[in-house]
């Protein structure tokens, strides 16, 4: 017999959400973290990212009895300059020139926490992207279309910004915001086995 374990996506990301709906299916309900991602001087890209996704794991897990937690944060590296969520048009239009025709860093950290062992798992993933060459009017085109906010690097690979991606070196699903190979042999290792989740 299969004891199914409580999984929770500790993410209000809708993409992140699908994602692991895509792995697990229905298997999972949604906590957001209350955790506020603040700026951590001193922490380059990687220990960020994974800095807060382990923070926000915790958040979630000290309301729950038992269960897995699996949180994840995303940002855009380009040359050496962090690019997280613009909330704003004109934010959205300076990122999306500052990565024209570059390859960038889609780095995320991921934090899956078993409460009931008290085993923490914190890993980082980073995808090269190789943005086009954009024109000026595809750009403002593109922030127009509103897709740009809220998106790490302000650009969406699994929307419209496909166009505007030339090619990645590295897990496609990492640049949307959940690498979906590393989560699930996590899962594995934990004893929550993907294939014989119904």
């Amino acid at each position: 017999m299969i004891i199914m374990r409580r999984i929770v996506l500790a993410s209000a990301s809708p993409r992140r959400k699908e994602l692991l709906r895509q792995l697990i299916g229905d298997n999972f309900e949604v906590c957001v973290s209350s955790y506020d991602e603040a700026p951590q001087p001193g922490m380059d890209a990687t220990e960020l990212v994974v800095h807060h996704s382990l923070s926000k794991a915790r958040d979630v897990a000290s309301k729950f009895d038992s269960g897995i937690i699996i949180s994840a944060d995303t940002v855009v590296l380009c040359e050496g300059h962090i690019l997280e969520k613009p909330h704003s048009t004109e934010r959205a239009k300076e990122m999306l020139e500052s990565i024209n025709g570059k390859v960038v860093k889609a780095i995320t950290g991921m934090t899956v926490l078993d409460i009931d062992s008290g085993n923490e798992v914190s890993i980082s993933e980073i995808t090269d992207v190789k943005m086009k060459d954009m024109s000026v009017d595809e750009i403002t085109s593109y922030v127009e279309s509103g897709e740009p906010l809220d998106k790490a690097g302000a650009f969406a690979i699994q929307g419209k910004g496909a166009i505007l991606v030339e090619s990645i070196s590295g897990d496609f699903f990492n640049v949307v915001g959940l690498p979906l190979f590393r989560l699930g042999m996590i899962l594995e290792d934990m004893g929550v086995h993907i294939f014989e989740i119904e």
